[in-house]
């Protein structure tokens, strides 16, 4: 006889799946050394702040899927 899926069961897979996840990463920032400075489009500093722009999307994300996590620095 077949097994049944219970939701319960599924319930419990996906709690545990939620206290393993990870906050997401701070991108890493550039150096000034990293700039050539011959005004390129985009220079790593437009790079570096389209990362953190996504990376605030994923920790507030992150934050909402885990109510009682630590805020990160």
């Amino acid at each position: 006889m077949p097994r049944k899926s219970s939701s319960k069961g599924i319930a419990t897979v996906a709690k545990a799946a939620s206290r393993q996840e990870s906050a997401p990463l701070p991108p890493v920032q550039p150096g000034l050394e990293d700039c050539c400075r011959s005004g390129c489009t985009p220079c790593v500093f437009d790079l570096y702040d389209d990362a953190m722009d996504r990376y605030r999307i994923e920790m507030a994300a992150w934050q909402s899927r885990h109510p009682g996590a630590p805020a990160s620095k």
